[in-house]
C-alpha cells in the first residue's frame, strides 16, 4: 500500500468517473478519506455533541474507497475469492439459525420475505408455511414496532404447534428496542448497520471535520448495539449485519460516499462490536439495486476478510430486482457471478412478487452454486490479467469501421453500448414481417426499420438456398438498415451471400479458406485455445470474435483466460459471448445461466454483447433477454428501468398492482430509471439509481421524487400515477408511445 496518497487534483477526475459508471447518484463531494480532503471546512449540519473517543477496535479499517480511486494507490495486491480459475467455496465457519447450519460445510441455504403484515398473524402464519412448503428453508419477517414483536411470538408459537420449525428472521429497522424484544422468539435478526442505531429517521447530510468527530460516534453506536449482541449471544440467536447501499448512514457517507467501501467499513463497524464480545455467529450481507455495485461490495467484503482473517458466511441477493425476468436476470448477474467464484452460504431472491414465487428462481441458483463447486468447474491455472476487481473499468474494444470498397455500411453490425446477435433459420428469414417484428424492427410501408432494441446483427444457422426469395429478400433488407449477416464460411462458400461477414474457428483461423462474397470474417473461439493460438487467430483482423465455449470447459474462467490472452495479443476486438441452451432447457434455464455465466463476466466489462440461442423458444423472446441481460449488466438501456422493492409488511400500497401499472405507462422510456418503493424505511438512497421514485409516504398516499429529493408529498393513491408521468414531462424525459404503421406491401 503507498504510504501516502496522491494529490488529490490528481483523484477527483478518477472518482467521478468510477461514480457514473457504477451508477452512483450521490455527489461525491467527501468521496475520498479525510487525508484528501482540507481541514476547517465547514459541516452541513452540526453532528451531536458526542465524547471524543477513538474506536475501540486496533483493528485494521479500510483505507481506501473502492471503486472511487485509483486501486493503486491504497488498496494491498490479493484475492477476494480462493481461486479465480475454479469454483471451490470460501471456507467459513457454522453459524446457526434454528435447526439451520450456514456456512461452507454445508448446503447454500435458500430464504424470502412475508409480504403480509406482521400484526395479521392468521395470513403471516399461512404465508409462512406457503413459503416453508415452497422450499423457502429460513423466512424473514418485518417487524418494524412493539405491535408486531408481540404478533412474531403468537407467529413463532403458532408455526411450531402447526410442525412448521422453518427458523425466522427479524427485519429490523430504527428499533433497537423492537430487536431486544423479537430476539426472544425468533432465530436470527437482521440489523442495517446504516440505520439500527439512528431512531431519527432522518437521511440528512453531515460532513465530519475532524477523524475525531467521525469516531466519536461509534460509542453511540456500541452502546445502543451491545445489549443486543449480549441477547443474542445468550439465547443462541443468530444475526445478520446486512448493509444495504442505498441506506448507508451520513456519517459513513461523509468519508466514504456511496461506495463499496462505505458499505464494508459500515458493516465493520457493527462486527468489531460483536467481536469484542466474542459474539461470532453471524453473517455480512452487501446489497444493492446495481449488480455491479453489488458484486464489487461482496468481493472488496471478502478480500478484507481474507486480510483479516475472519470466516464469516455471506448472504447474497441483489435488492430491489423487481419483477418479472427482469427481476430474475438482475439477481442472475448479481448471485450467479459471485456463486460461480465459490462466495455464498446463503441466497435470497428479491422479486416484486408473490414470496413462494421467489424460491423456483432462488433453487434454480443455488443449483448453479453447487454445481459448479461439486464439479469443480475450472481451466488450468494461469496468471490473470487486465481485470481488476475493485476497479471497474469495460474492457476498451474496436467498433467496425468502413472500408474504401465496402459496397454497403458495415460500421453499425455492432453497438457501442454492447451488442445483440440473433440466431435465425431460413424459415424465420421466410416470414418476413413476423421475423423483422421478432428482431425488434419497426415497420413501414412493408419495410423493416432498425429501433432502440432492434438486433445489430443475425447469425445464419443454415444459408438458405438461392431461390428462397423471401429469405434472400429479408437479407437484403436488413443490410441495407445495417444490420449485419453472419455466417459459416463454408456455408457461404457453398451459397454465397454477398457482403457476409464469414464465421472461422480460432483454431486453424489463418490458413481458412474465405469465401469472396465475404466482407470481413469473425473468429469462434471455443476456450481451449492457447496463447500462441489466440495471437495468430487474431492475425486475421477479425471484425468480431465469439466464444462458445466446449462442452465440459467453465465459461466463466476459461473467458478470463481468453481475454488474458486477448490482452497479451495486444488485440481490442469486439467479444461476443455466445451461449447455447438444449430442448431440456426452460426459460427460466436461459435467464438464470446466461445471467450467471455471461453476466458475471460483463460484471468485470469483458465482452461486447451476447448470443442467445435455443432451439425452440421464441426469436422475439431471446431478443429481449438478450438486451435485458445487457441492461442489468450496465451496459445498454433500452427500456425503462424500475428499482422495486419485493414488498413486505411495511408496504403502504399493493405493490404488485401498482408496479404493473407503472410499467405498462412508462414501459418505452429507455434510460428512464423509475424507482417503486412500497415505504422508505431504507432511505432514499435505495433510489440512488433512479431519476424518478413512487414511495409510499402514508396509507393511501405516495410521495414522488426527484432523484433523491421528495418533489410532491401525500398524493392520492389514484391520481399519483399520473402525477409521476406529469413529473417526467416537467423534466424533458417524456416521450409519446410510437404507433407503429400498418404493414402493406412495398
Amino acid at each position: 500500500r503507498a504510504s501516502t496518497p496522491p494529490p488529490r487534483s490528481s483523484q477527483r477526475p478518477r472518482v467521478r468517473e468510477m461514480a457514473a459508471a457504477l451508477g452512483s447518484a450521490h455527489q461525491l463531494r467527501a468521496a475520498a478519506p479525510p487525508a484528501l480532503r482540507k481541514r476547517g471546512k465547514k459541516t452541513l449540519k452540526a453532528s451531536r455533541a458526542l465524547p471524543v473517543v477513538r474506536a475501540a477496535s486496533t483493528e485494521p479499517k479500510i483505507e481506501s474507497v473502492a471503486a472511487a480511486v485509483p486501486s493503486d494507490a491504497f488498496l494491498p495486491d490479493g484475492l477476494y475469492c480462493v481461486d479465480n480459475t475454479q469454483t471451490i467455496r470460501r471456507k467459513t465457519r457454522t453459524v446457526n439459525i434454528g435447526k439451520v447450519k450456514m456456512g461452507s460445510d454445508h448446503p447454500i441455504v435458500r430464504q424470502t420475505m412475508t409480504t403480509s403484515d406482521t400484526r395479521d398473524v392468521e395470513a403471516t402464519v399461512a404465508e409462512v408455511k406457503k413459503c416453508a412448503d415452497a422450499g423457502a428453508e429460513m423466512v424473514r419477517i418485518t417487524v418494524q414496532g412493539m405491535q408486531e414483536a408481540k404478533a412474531c411470538a403468537e407467529i413463532k408459537k403458532r408455526l411450531v404447534e402447526d410442525g412448521y420449525d422453518t427458523p425466522l428472521i427479524a427485519d429490523i429497522h430504527f428499533a433497537p428496542k423492537v430487536a431486544m424484544m423479537v430476539a426472544e422468539c425468533f432465530d436470527k435478526i437482521r440489523v442495517n448497520p446504516g440505520n439500527f442505531a439512528d431512531g431519527r429517521k432522518k437521511f440528512e447530510d453531515i460532513l465530519y471535520e475532524t477523524d475525531e468527530e467521525y469516531n466519536a460516534e461509534i460509542e453511540e453506536i456500541e452502546k445502543i448495539f451491545t445489549p443486543l449482541v449480549l441477547k443474542c449471544k445468550e439465547r443462541g440467536v443468530a444475526m445478520r449485519i446486512g448493509t444495504n447501499h442505498g441506506s448507508l448512514s451520513a456519517r459513513t457517507l461523509s468519508r466514504y460516499g456511496d461506495t463499496p467501501a462505505g458499505m464494508v467499513e459500515s458493516a465493520f463497524e457493527f462486527a468489531r462490536i460483536c467481536r469484542k464480545h466474542d459474539y461470532h455467529n453471524f453473517v455480512f450481507s452487501m446489497k444493492a439495486s446495481n449488480p455491479l455495485v453489488m458484486v464489487q461490495a461482496y468481493r472488496l467484503l471478502a478480500h478484507e476478510m481474507y486480510k483479516l482473517g475472519w470466516d464469516y458466511p455471506l448472504h447474497l441477493g441483489v435488492t430491489e430486482a423487481g419483477e418479472g425476468e427482469d427481476g430474475r436476470m438482475k439477481s442472475s448477474i448479481g448471485i450467479g457471478a459471485l456463486l460461480l467464484d465459490g462466495l455464498g452460504d446463503t441466497i435470497r431472491v428479491s422479486l416484486t412478487e408473490a414470496s413462494h414465487l421467489e424460491m423456483e428462481p432462488c433453487t434454480r441458483l443455488r443449483d448453479v452454486g453447487h454445481k459448479a463447486a461439486e464439479e469443480k468447474w475450472r481451466v488450468e491455472k494461469f496468471e490473470e490479467k487486465g481485470r481488476d476487481f475493485k476497479d471497474f473499468a469495460r474492457r476498451a474494444s474496436d467498433l467496425p469501421v468502413q472500408k474504401e470498397d465496402d459496397a454497403i455500411d458495415l460500421r453499425n453490425i455492432l453497438h457501442r453500448d454492447g451488442s445483440v446477435l440473433s440466431a435465425v433459420t431460413p424459415a424465420h428469414l421466410a416470414s418476413e414481417d413476423p421475423f423483422y417484428r421478432d428482431l425488434g424492427a419497426k415497420l413501414a410501408v412493408g419495410m423493416p426499420l432498425r429501433d432502440v432494441a432492434t438486433s445489430d446483427s443475425i447469425l445464419l444457422t443454415e444459408v438458405p438456398e438461392p431461390s428462397d426469395e423471401k429469405a434472400m429478400r429479408s437479407i437484403r433488407r436488413l443490410q441495407e438498415i445495417g444490420v449485419g449477416v453472419v455466417a459459416d464460411a463454408a456455408a457461404l462458400t457453398e451459397r454465397p451471400v454477398d457482403d457476409a461477414v464469414a464465421l472461422v474457428a480460432a483454431k486453424g483461423a489463418a490458413s481458412a479458406a474465405l469465401p469472396d462474397c465475404a466482407a470481413r470474417v469473425a473468429v469462434v473461439f471455443d476456450g481451449t485455445e492457447t496463447e500462441e493460438e489466440v495471437k495468430v487467430a487474431l492475425g486475421v483482423d477479425p471484425v468480431m470474435a465469439l466464444i462458445e465455449c466446449a462442452p465440459g470447459v467453465s465459461r466463466l474462467h476459461a473467458s478470463r483466460r481468453l481475454f488474458t490472452n486477448i490482452l497479451a495479443a495486444g488485440s481490442s476486438v469486439p467479444v461476443i459471448h455466445r451461449i447455447q441452451f438444449t430442448d431440456a432447457d426452460v426459460k427460466d434455464d436461459i435467464v438464470i445461466q446466461s445471467g450467471s455465466q455471461v453476466g458475471g463476466l460483463l460484471c468485470d466489462g469483458l465482452g461486447d454483447g451476447v448470443l442467445i440461442e435455443h432451439p425452440t423458444a421464441e426469436l422475439d423472446y431471446l431478443r429481449r433477454t438478450s438486451f435485458g441481460l445487457l441492461q442489468g449488466s450496465r451496459m445498454r438501456n433500452t427500456k425503462t428501468e424500475y428499482v422495486s422493492c419485493p414488498s413486505c409488511g411495511r408496504t403502504l400500497f399493493d405493490l404488485q398492482e401498482v408496479t404493473a401499472a407503472i410499467s405498462e405507462r412508462t414501459g418505452h422510456l429507455p434510460g428512464v430509471a423509475i424507482a417503486v418503493m412500497g415505504c422508505i424505511v431504507n432511505g432514499p438512497g435505495e433510489m440512488a439509481d433512479a431519476d424518478f421514485g413512487y414511495v409510499g409516504g402514508a396509507p393511501g398516499k405516495i410521495d414522488l421524487y426527484v432523484g433523491k429529493e421528495v418533489v410532491k408529498r401525500g398524493i392520492d393513491n389514484d391520481t399519483a400515477c399520473d402525477e409521476l408521468i406529469q413529473l417526467i414531462k416537467d423534466h424533458g424525459r417524456w416521450v409519446d408511445k410510437e404507433e407503429e404503421e400498418e404493414a402493406v406491401a412495398a
